[in-house]
């Protein structure tokens, strides 16, 4: 038996675990909830389809844990922890993501997520994960865990700057010539949105524009 697997103890008898679950595919989202919603432990609050309705919904039910697709339309799982955190909002987060990329793992913890599964997990690791995160602990599979540490030798290098997978994505369009309502009809954010990403980006790069944002991202082969 796995260890996510044991931790399945939270709180006295007749708790439950609030949950809010966001992901923008309903096939996927129905499924989690009725994996949840059939452990006598989890109180599914609230189903979402998009990151600002997440986030409207944790802020209303202050749940104990919000489960979160990666890539939401509106707000990224990113930016709706990083909502949290600043608003001091009790809730722990669970990120489900398609990528095992050790930089988008690597984002998800540094902004403050309490634990990271592939969306291939099984529905009982990903219900076990939930009363994990919910009871204290960090979720984070071995695979996952493994490429964390060159990821972090990667960004401790002066030369390379700590660009988000959301901002890597919007330099990489904006070296494509896309404008930022371009930008946005593609990523499904605001306008207001990429320019926020934008702005962090110059800052990090330590440039002014959106051109020698590109010149840079090509030097330091942010962009290949």
């Amino acid at each position: 038996m796995s260890p996510t697997h044991r931790i399945l103890r939270i709180g006295g008898e007749g708790e439950q675990v609030r949950v809010v679950v966001a992901d923008d595919h309903p096939v996927f989202r129905e499924g989690i909830v009725r994996a949840l919603s059939s452990n006598d432990g989890v109180d599914v609050v609230a189903e979402v389809g998009d990151g600002r309705a997440a986030l409207d919904a944790i802020a209303a039910e202050q749940p104990d844990v919000a489960l979160l697709d990666y890539k939401l339309p509106e707000l990224d799982a990113i930016a709706i922890i990083q909502a949290i955190v600043r608003d001091g909002i009790p809730t722990r987060t669970l990120v489900l993501s398609a990528h095992d990329e050790s930089s988008v793992v690597f984002d998800a913890l540094q902004a403050g997520a309490s634990g990271y599964l592939l969306k291939e997990a099984s529905r009982d690791e990903i219900v076990a994960g939930v009363l994990a995160v919910a009871g204290g602990d960090s979720v984070l599979p071995a695979t996952v865990a493994a490429g964390l540490v060159g990821e972090i030798r990667l960004r401790s290098s002066s030369d390379m700057p700590a660009l988000s997978e959301r901002e890597r994505e919007i330099l990489h369009l904006t070296a494509e010539g896309k404008s930022f309502s371009e930008i946005a009809a593609t990523l499904f954010i605001s306008v207001a949105t990429v320019k926020t990403h934008m702005q962090h980006v110059y800052e990090k790069l330590g440039v002014s524009d959106r051109a020698a944002a590109v010149a840079e991202g090509f030097r330091r082969r942010l962009i290949e």
